[in-house]
């Protein structure tokens, strides 16, 4: 089955599983870029640092869910006339309009109590991000370039969340690998759903219109080439602060560029559409994110 594409239930399913989907935790994967910041300052191991983060994560999960059922709400007659859409829960009739408005309040209302619970700040954040993704549903996916620029602030508002929620302050090289970062996977996304859909891809998506090969292939390039020119600084700063003969953080840079050339590979490819599984499942990915994961790791332990 082709990423992103929903498939039709075998059969009715429960108010609770049809909840349940709607809320799409498989998207939740995307939420553990809030344990980046805290990770990397090597915070984690305190435990009243992780709790935070943990929270910050659980939080990020609900107000994701609250939007998603909002969005799918609010394009519930359009999502019945969709080919792949029309079996997503609300547009299927398994999940009443009304319950799933209710159920993104009290998600939303939870997930912002739990940010204040955490730290006040963290709350804006929150509330930052769930006006961002649904700006992004109603009005900014249908402006090019500003699309793909919302898109990837999901994201860094994410690294923002763990780092508000852990109290350490955030680097000019993390944000600078962490926007652009984003900003690749959000070009990524765009450019499959050009290859996939092809000459239909404008009636599909009147913003599509906006976006050619090269000028995709152009925004790749650009991403991917700041990406990698600023972890390797970022690399070397932290480097400095180390007082060990191993260059751990250095030698984080080839697993690092692997991973980063594996998924331009993979993009060009039109396989872009849903990230969060293509990173999941790509065992060369897989295998240079575990490499560089256990290098950066030993070298945030030996600071």
């Amino acid at each position: 089955m082709t990423a992103g594409v929903e498939a039709a239930p075998t059969r009715r399913r429960s108010l609770p599983l049809a909840l349940l989907i709607s809320g799409r935790p498989k998207q939740w994967v995307k939420n553990l870029l809030v344990l980046a910041a805290p990770g990397a300052a090597g915070v984690l191991g305190e435990t009243s640092d992780l709790l935070a983060t943990v929270g910050a994560l659980v939080a990020f999960c609900l107000a994701a869910s609250a939007t998603y059922l909002v969005n799918d709400a609010s394009d519930v007659e359009a999502d019945r006339h969709h080919a792949t859409k029309r079996f997503r829960p609300i547009a299927a009739g398994e999940l009443p309009v009304t319950v799933a408005v209710v159920a993104a309040a009290v998600l939303a209302t939870s997930a912002l109590g739990l940010a204040v619970a955490i730290r006040p700040s963290l709350a804006l954040v929150v509330l930052g991000y769930m006006a961002l993704t649904t700006a992004y549903s109603r009005v900014l996916k249908h402006i090019v370039l500003v699309d793909v620029v919302a898109l990837a602030s999901g994201f860094v508002l994410r690294a923002v969340a763990g780092a508000v929620a852990a109290d350490v302050p955030i680097s000019n090289w993390f944000f600078i690998v962490t926007s652009f970062g984003s900003l690749f996977m959000a070009v990524g996304k765009r450019h499959a759903e050009v290859v996939s859909l092809g000459d239909d891809a404008g009636s599909h998506r009147k913003v599509l219109d906006g976006y050619t090969p090269g000028f995709l292939g152009y925004l790749r390039s650009v991403s991917s080439g700041v990406v990698l020119v600023a972890y390797c600084l970022w690399a070397f700063e932290r480097a400095e602060l180390l007082d060990v003969s191993v260059p751990w953080y250095q030698m984080s840079i080839v697993p690092f560029t692997i991973a980063v050339l594996r998924y331009a590979q993979l993009l060009d490819a039109g396989e872009g559409g849903a990230p969060e599984e293509l990173v999941l499942r790509d065992h060369m990915l897989l295998a240079a994110s575990a490499g560089w994961a256990v290098l950066f790791g030993i070298g945030v332990l030996a600071a």
